[in-house]
This record gives C-alpha cells, sequence and structure tokens, in this order.
C-alpha cells in the first residue's frame, strides 16, 4: 500500500512554501588545475562535484588517513590506547621523507605518534604505529585492504603505512572522501586532531601542511600528501551552518594550488548546498494495521536521523511516498523493517530510506490469529 505525504506536517516544517518562488539556480561546478577530486556531503554521503573521482592514483601521504583511521577504530574497540608506549624499531626511525624525528630503541606514546601521523605528517611514525598495532608494516598494510574493502574502496589498493611511492600502492579521490567521511562519522572525539596547527616533539615544532586551517576558520582538517609522481593532493573537511562537507583534490602542481583548488570547490558547495533534515530518530510517520498481533497497530519511523542535500533556499515542497508491506503480521521486532519512504519526484529521487518499527507487537491469542487469517483471506479474493 503506498501513501503519499504531503509534507506540510513531516517534511516542511523546515521550508517556507512559496508556490511563486524562483527556482534555485545553480551554475557549473568550478573547473579545477587537478588530476583528481570530489566534493562530497558528509552527512548524506552524497556527492556535488566530480572530476576523474574513481581513476587510481598515487595517493602520497592521504595514505596516513587509513593508517590513523585504523588506530581510531582499535582504540574504539579497547586494543589500544592513547598512552601505550610504542617502542621504536631501527626501520621506524630509518624512514626518510617527512619525520617526526623519533629515535631508535625509545618508547613514544601513541597519542605523540598519532599527531606524529595527522599533524606533522611522519613517516617514521607511520611505521611505528604499523609495527605496534599489527605487528609489522606489510601486516598491518593487509589489515587496510581489509578496512578498504569494509569501507566500500573500490579503487584502493595499499602496500605500506606512509603512502611512500610503491608499486601498486593507490587510491582515488572518492575512496579517500568515503574513507574521510567514516573518520568523521564514526570516531567525532578523535577528530578535533585534524585541526590542530602545531606539534612540537623532540624539541622540534612543525606546523601542519594544511594551508586552509590558516585561511578558512570553517575548515578543521584532514590531511595533505605529496610526492613527485602523485603531485600535490589534500583532503578537506569544513563545517558551515549544519553543513559538512568533503573535498579531496589530487595531482595538483604546488603546495599553494593544493589549497587555492580545495577553497574553490568549498565555497561552491556551501554557496549552492546545504543539509537538511527531514525526519529526526524515532520520529512516527505513519501507524498502520497489523494481523494476528496483540496490539491493532504499529507506529512506523526511522532507526536513524534522515538527512537530504538539497540546494540552498529551495522553498518548493519534497513529496514523500511511503510505500508499505502489503501485509505486516504479528510478531514485529523494534526494528523490523517494514517498508520504505522515497523523498522526490519520479525524476527526481533525492533518498530512499527504510521505515521500521518503533515498538514491538506480540502476536495475539489462538482466536485473534484465526479471525485475522479469515479475513484476510477474504479481503485477498476481492
Amino acid at each position: 500500500m503506498k501513501y503519499l505525504i504531503i509534507l506540510f506536517t513531516a517534511l516542511l516544517s523546515l521550508y517556507s512554501l512559496t508556490a511563486s518562488a524562483a527556482p534555485s539556480l545553480i551554475p557549473a561546478p568550478p573547473q579545477l588545475s587537478a588530476s583528481s577530486y570530489i566534493l562530497m556531503d558528509a552527512y548524506t554521503g552524497d556527492v556535488l562535484v566530480e572530476h576523474n573521482s574513481q581513476q587510481e592514483l598515487p595517493p602520497a601521504s592521504l595514505t596516513k588517513l587509513m593508517t590513523a583511521y585504523i588506530v581510531e577504530y582499535e582504540l574504539a574497540r579497547g586494543n589500544v590506547s592513547l598512552n601505550d608506549k610504542v617502542n621504536i624499531s631501527e626501520k621506524a626511525w630509518r624512514m626518510e621523507g617527512s619525520r617526526m624525528f623519533i629515535r631508535e630503541g625509545t618508547q613514544v606514546s601513541l597519542e605523540d605518534l598519532m599527531r606524529g601521523i595527522v599533524i606533522q605528517s611522519g613517516n617514521d611514525a607511520s611505521v611505528a604505529v604499523a609495527e605496534h598495532v599489527a605487528g609489522s608494516e606489510s601486516a598491518f598494510a593487509d589489515l587496510m585492504n581489509q578496512h578498504a574493502q569494509i569501507l566500500g574502496m573500490k579503487n584502493s589498493n595499499f602496500v605500506n603505512s606512509t603512502g611512500f611511492p610503491a608499486e601498486g600502492h593507490v587510491s582515488s579521490a572518492h575512496d579517500l572522501a568515503l574513507l574521510s567521511r567514516a573518520k568523521i562519522l564514526q570516531f567525532p572525539d578523535n577528530y578535533s586532531m585534524y585541526s590542530e596547527k602545531y606539534f612540537t616533539y623532540n624539541k622540534i615544532k612543525q606546523p601542519n601542511r594544511n594551508k586552509l586551517l590558516w585561511r578558512d576558520s570553517t575548515v578543521d582538517g584532514l590531511k595533505t600528501g605529496h610526492t613527485e609522481e602523485a603531485g600535490f593532493c589534500l583532503a578537506a573537511s569544513a563545517v558551515r551552518n549544519g553543513t559538512r562537507l568533503i573535498t579531496v583534490v589530487m595531482g595538483t602542481n604546488s603546495s599553494e594550488a593544493r589549497a587555492t583548488e580545495t577553497q574553490k570547490l568549498l565555497n561552491y558547495g556551501f554557496r549552492y548546498f546545504e543539509t537538511r533534515k527531514l525526519y529526526s530518530r524515532g520520529q512516527v510517520v505513519n501507524e498502520t494495521k497489523v494481523w494476528g498481533g496483540a496490539g491493532e497497530s504499529v507506529k512506523i519511523g526511522f532507526a536513524e536521523d534522515v538527512l537530504v542535500t538539497i540546494p540552498r533556499q529551495q522553498t518548493d515542497a519534497l513529496p514523500a511516498t511511503l510505500d508499505l508491506e502489503p501485509v505486516i503480521e504479528a510478531p514485529i521486532a523494534v526494528g523490523d523493517v517494514l517498508g520504505t519512504i522515497i523523498v522526490g519526484t519520479e525524476d527526481n529521487v533525492l533518498l530512499k530510506r527504510e521505515v521500521v518499527a518503533l515498538e514491538s507487537v506480540e502476536e495475539g491469542g489462538l482466536f485473534k490469529r484465526l479471525l485475522d487469517k479469515i479475513k484476510l483471506f477474504f479481503m485477498n479474493l476481492f
């Protein structure tokens, strides 16, 4: 059975209804001087702009987003602690490129190593962390690829924890945006580290290489990368007025260019799009008949908040169609999927989301179940 929900009550308490309002006008997105790039809404996952975003490219130190993500994953499960003292191996100490200057044979806290990875882009810190978590860097790379598969990163293959040039070590702008989104949404308590501008270790103070942290107060992450093969890369995120965007720009020709091109994408996204909450977790959107139950009906809604990315200043009503299972029978548990809701029009579907039972309904007595079976039988005849 289908119900057309006019969004005066369910959705459009958020919108003003102006039938004569002019439509939202959105210009073409900026063309960037980069090999690949993407602009994504962090909360909905909607892709607003992309160019070669699925292309496999060397990710340079954007690799360290995955290295840090795995540490955060292990922290959340209690397998490691930021207070852990990590033994520094000769391999970690000898790493070339960007470093936090840890010394072989010493012990460094995992928290300091995380800042060395995120802020200083330390190759030495990355190897030390990989060895601490998985025993060796090669074993850690295997773990990286397992996480990539879980996150849906279909164009990524990790060979090391640093992004140091290696055959077969690739990722894509789309994959790195997915990774950035997972990091922000899954581990928000750790995310503030990505906005820190300086970190001092071993009496050496180094700045975060993300220039946008100084130029745009709404930017609070994430990571830079650079090798000769990869060019200059930047994964960034910013939040303005409740909308959070993620950008990944790969293959620019300078550290200045990666910041400038990223800023173009962010400005475009925030100027013309916004994230709106249509429904709240647990909000009742319908109540429907239950057959054979101790109760006659069940309340239906959403297990999580329902968000949508829309053009800024859109004022037209958004229709929503609720499509429920034709027959809903007890027993029903909280969270059971009972149908779907589609927001938008046939030509422009904004989102499709499952609706679930917000309450449980036990089976009715024998007589009640038999009576409902008879009613269903005769209903199906007609």
